[in-house]
This record gives C-alpha cells, sequence and structure tokens, in this order.
C-alpha cells in the first residue's frame, strides 16, 4: 500500500506518545495500523524506535533491517541502524550502516558524526579524524564534533592540531570546562607544567565540582614532586565522586594508618556488585598499595592479585603479539645485513636524543634523573612516538605490504622524530627519551641516527619482574605486567631480543648495570656521562635535588637519594610470588 495511503493522523498520533515517553502505548498502536498496513517502511522504522527505546535492541534491529528491505534508500533507518548495532558492541556493522546512510544523504550530520565516534572506539584515529573532520564541515561550529576531534589529535599525539581544535572552542566558548582539562592534559604532556596548572585552576574557578580536573592538578603537582599539594588535590576530588583513580594515586602518596577512614571507603565501594571493572581495578590496586605499606601480606597479595586480574581482562593482552612482533623485528633486520642498514647517511639534527631502554622498573628513571640533573642535558620523560612511527612499519610487513625497510621509510621517521623534538620545551640540545619498551626498535634507532647513544639499564630479573606486577601503567604496552607467566615469557622476548641487537651492533649499546650502580654511584656515572660526551657535572651525583617534571611511576623514587639494596625486596614476598622467581631461574 502506498506510503500516502496511511492515516496520517493515527501516525502523528503513534509518534507523539513515543515523544511524551508512551512507548508501550505507541507499540500497541502500531500494531494496530500493521494490521492494515503490513508493509510499511515508515511502521517498521517506528516500531524499530520504540524496542530501541525500551532496550529491546534486537528487536529494533530485526525491524529497521524490515524496513530496508522494503526501501532501501531509506537514510533515517539505516541510520537508527548504525545506533542500535553500535550500542550492542556491533562495533563494525555500525560502521557499515552510518556509511550507508552517508552514501544516500551525504550532508548527514549526525551519521557522519556517529561514524566518527564509532571508528574511534574502534581504535581507527586516523579514520575518526578524518569523519569528523567531514561532519564539521557540514557544522563548523558543533562543539562536540569539534571537541571529539581535538581529543582524536590528541589521542595521536598530534598535540598542535588538538591545540587548534581547542583554542578554536575556546574562542566562542570560553568557560568550557572539557577543554580547559583538555588542554591541561596537552601542556602537561609538552612540558609546560606551570600553563597546565592553570588551565586546571581556571577549570575549576568555572566549576568547582569538577572531579576530573581536581585529579589532573593533583596528578602534575605529584610530577613536581610536591606531595602535599598533590594529596590535597586528591583528596577534593574523592570527597566529590568517590574518584577511583584519585584513590589508587593518593595509596602512593599517603602514609596511611590502620584506622584511617579512607580505607573503609575503598572497601566499602568495593562491595557494590554494580561497580565498574576499571574503578573495582584502581580501588583494589590502592588497597593493594595500603597493605603493602601496612605490612599485610595477605590483604596486599589479595588486593594486587585481583587488581591485576581486572587490568589484564581490561587489556586482553596477549603474549603470542609480542612474540610475534618481536620475531618480525628480528627477520626485519635479519634480512638486511647492518652494512646496508646503516648506509642511510645521518642528518644533521639541532637536537641529539639519548635513548634510554631496558626492561620498566630496571632503573631507567634514575638514570634520566640523573643526566637530567646534567647542565646540557633535559629529560623528555617517555616519548611514545618511536612506537607509533614504528608500530605500522612492523604491522605492514606482518600483512606482506613490505619486504625490507628502505630509505624512504628510515627519512620519514626522522624527520617526525626530529620535528617532534624540535617541539620539546627547552633550549638544551641533549634530549633523553625515556621510553623503557624502545628497546624493541634499537635497529630501527640505529638506522635512523647511527650515532645515536643507547644506554640500556640490566637489573636482576627477579627484582624487575616483580617491581613490574606490583606497579600500575597506563600504558598498554605494558599489557604483559599483570600475570606471571606473561611477564616471564615477555622478559624471555627482551632477553632474546637485546642478544640479537648487542650481536648486530657491537659497541653500539651503552649496559649498564643497576646494581652497579647503585653499589658504586659516583664511579659509574662518571662513566655514564663519558659515554654520553658529556663532561662532569656534579649535581649529577645530587639528582634528589632536582625538581623537574617526571611522569613516571618512578616520580617518587627519583627525588630519593640512591638506595641500596631494593633488587633483593622480592625475597620478603618469595612464598607467595615462586612460580615468578622459578620461571626467571635462567636469568
Amino acid at each position: 500500500m502506498d506510503k500516502k495511503e496511511l492515516p496520517e493522523k493515527k501516525v502523528d498520533s503513534v509518534i507523539e506518545l513515543y515523544s511524551d515517553g508512551k512507548v508501550s502505548e505507541a507499540l500497541d498502536a502500531i500494531e494496530l495500523l500493521f494490521k492494515e498496513h503490513p508493509n510499511e517502511s515508515l511502521l517498521f522504522n517506528i516500531r524499530g524506535a520504540c524496542y530501541a527505546a525500551l532496550g529491546q535492541l534486537e528487536e529494533a534491529v530485526k525491524n529497521y533491517e524490515n524496513a530496508l528491505a522494503i526501501k532501501p534508500d531509506y537514510s533515517d533507518v539505516s541510520y537508527n541502524l548504525g545506533n542500535v548495532l553500535k550500542d550492542l558492541g556491533h562495533l563494525e556493522k555500525a560502521v557499515e550502516s552510518y556509511k550507508k546512510t552517508i552514501a544516500i544523504e551525504p550532508n548527514y550530520y549526525a551519521a557522519q558524526h556517529n561514524l566518527g565516534v564509532t571508528l574511534q572506539e574502534l581504535g581507527l584515529l586516523n579514520d575518526a579524524a578524518e569523519q569528523y573532520e567531514q561532519a564539521l564541515n557540514i557544522k563548523p561550529d558543533n562543539i562536540e564534533a569539534r571537541i571529539n576531534l581535538g581529543y582524536v589529535y590528541q589521542s595521536l599525539g598530534q598535540l598542535e592540531e588538538a591545540v587548534t581544535q581547542y583554542d578554536s572552542i575556546l574562542s566562542i566558548h570560553p568557560e568550557n570546562v572539557e577543554v580547559l582539562n583538555n588542554l591541561g592534559i596537552i601542556n602537561r604532556e609538552l612540558g609546560y607544567a606551570d600553563d597546565a596548572i592553570s588551565y586546571y585552576k581556571k577549570a575549576l574557578e568555572i566549576d568547582p565540582g569538577y572531579a576530573g580536573a581536581y585529579y589532573n592538578l593533583g596528578f602534575i603537582y605529584q610530577d613536581l614532586g610536591q606531595v602535599e599539594d598533590s594529596i590535597e588535590q586528591y583528596e577534593k576530588a574523592i570527597s566529590i565522586s568517590d574518584h577511583a583513580w584519585s584513590y589508587h594515586n593518593l595509596s602512593y602518596l599517603k602514609q596511611f594508618k590502620a584506622n584511617d577512614p579512607q580505607i573503609a571507603k575503598m572497601q566499602s565501594l568495593l562491595s557494590n556488585s554494580n561497580l565498574n571493572n576499571l574503578d573495582r581495578m584502581h580501588l583494589s590496586l590502592a588497597l593493594a598499595k595500603v597493605h603493602e605499606k601496612l605490612g599485610n601480606k595477605v590483604e596486599f597479595f589479595q588486593f594486587l592479585n585481583e587488581g591485576n586480574n581486572l587490568r589484564k581482562k581490561e587489556l586482553s593482552y596477549s603474549l603470542e603479539q609480542s612474540k610475534i612482533k618481536h620475531s618480525a623485528i628480528i627477520k626485519i633486520f635479519s634480512s638486511n645485513p647492518p652494512s646496508i642498514i646503516e648506509s642511510v647517511p645521518e642528518h644533521e639534527s639541532k637536537k641529539q636524543p639519548i635513548f634510554i631502554v631496558g626492561m620498566p622498573r630496571s632503573g631507567t628513571s634514575l638514570v634520566e634523573q640523573i643526566l637530567d640533573s646534567h647542565n646540557k642535558v633535559y629529560g623528555a620523560g617517555e616519548l611514545n612516538t618511536l612506537t607509533k612511527l614504528i608500530n605500522p612499519v612492523i604491522k605492514n610487513y606482518l600483512a606482506g605490504d613490505i619486504k625490507n625497510l628502505t630509505e624512504k621509510t628510515l627519512l620519514f621517521i626522522y624527520q617526525e622524530y626530529s620535528d617532534m623534538l624540535a617541539r620539546i620545551n627547552t633550549s638544551k640540545t641533549v634530549i633523553t627519551d625515556k621510553l623503557p619498551l624502545n628497546f624493541q626498535y634499537i635497529g630501527f634507532i640505529l638506522s635512523v641516527f647511527p650515532g645515536a647513544k643507547i644506554i640500556h639499564l640490566k637489573r636482576d630479573a627477579r627484582a624487575t619482574c616483580w617491581s613490574n606486577y606490583k606497579h600500575f601503567f597506563t600504558d598498554t604496552e605494558n599489557g604483559y605486567s599483570h600475570n606471571f607467566e606473561d611477564l616471564v615469557g615477555f622478559y624471555s622476548l627482551y632477553d632474546k631480543l637485546m642478544d640479537f641487537w648487542h650481536d648486530l651492533y657491537p659497541n653500539k649499546i651503552y649496559d649498564l648495570c643497576y646494581e652497579d650502580l647503585t653499589n658504586n654511584q659516583e664511579n659509574e656515572t662518571k662513566k655514564l656521562l663519558e659515554y654520553c660526551d658529556l663532561d662532569w657535572d656534579k649535581n649529577c651525583l645530587n639528582f634528589h635535588q632536582n625538581e623537574r617534571q617526571v611522569k613516571t611511576p618512578s616520580t617518587l623514587q627519583v627525588r630519593q637519594k640512591i638506595y641500596k639494596g631494593s633488587s633483593e625486596a622480592w625475597k620478603e614476598h618469595w612464598a607467595h610470588i615462586q612460580p615468578l622467581i622459578n620461571g626467571l631461574k635462567s636469568y
């Protein structure tokens, strides 16, 4: 029956019922209309919307699909179907539905925007950015799309582009607290601590109840070693919203007593069955740290294991994927003799990088703190630029798209990395890049910077892996650290790859033993500076007095004098970590 023959008033009445929230009544009315008009796409669309409103998403999908079977070019239906598929977690199918909508109606803003959101959830950030740009071409003043675009740029490490988007929003809406908060995060990443603090405080002036801004303010005070100020901000955050991340960070900073009401509060929050897994993880790890400080070993391991189990589930880490990655790296460099790889000419750069690598928790932050105390060195912290540049190369190799490294690829990595160094907020010309897992990319580094200084930290395997297990890493690259078996497996991969690099590049990598450094600080520091072609600077022995911003989990440790014997701390917990220690017997 032709659409025009539908009783318009009855259809309008159904839509009115739906709009007023009387969804069940709307459904009843729809069923009556279906008796006389069983093949109307409009009715299937309305019924789909009703089922979606009632949370019966599978039924909604069936009705939308029926509508499209009758009228394939019905843009509103394909858009609605995309929304329901997205809510069901069928993200790839949702993408298809949004794309179909846009093919029918290119200026369908909501479909353009939601496609961007879905691509973002899939981790396809470059595609998401392109989609948000298209959405903004339709509605340039849409704040939501512009914030999302800024956030995607931020996630991609394209911080200048993110700032451009955020600044354009502030020019129209200067009191947008989300944007101010995000600008604070970016300035922290860029090393502009004062500017970051200013943005957070401005956001809080506008919205004193913004728990996230208090958390971020506490975070940067923690970076700066301002412990009391940091504690104050975290406690403000939890007073507003029981902010789980703030509890977690507090557990590292605060000296708890057994009867501290915050302990009882965290345990109470954990007892809530409706608590999401992310908050449950942070609270579990917070309580683990508290009980470690209190000397309650049973409770310490109870909460530590629970938190790590939740983190492992969240990340879905696969040791097999790490094996595949490392195998690909070895094959890339095995297929090209070092003489060919190193034939790429070294380019002039105004800033000279020093790469500090090794297993996390092996002393890399300590070494960076020592070097940053030198008058010619700036410690840039954990830069993820190499990861973002090199992982796609490895992915393309595994996909068969490339067979070996080309000069074009290497020059691209060089240029992008050099541009990143140029943007760092310092006049010093020697920059440390202290991302431990860059040990995976030593071959790439020496191909791009043949004269690069590479410092490899080596620490007792048992101490290293135990410290990894009981520490929380925000970076998903550290997904191996939440399970004993994964830890042992990843350490084996690390050890094998480092042996490969040492064989491939003899005398190119400086091995520094953490235990030697802590036992013979002055002698090892002198040798370290000599390797880096740096003059002696006695300030390097007083690194703990350095007030620089430290954006790593070791921010508190590096502000203390060298502690001898830390590599023996694992022995205290032998009974609980025996599977880990046994797995590391060969190292």
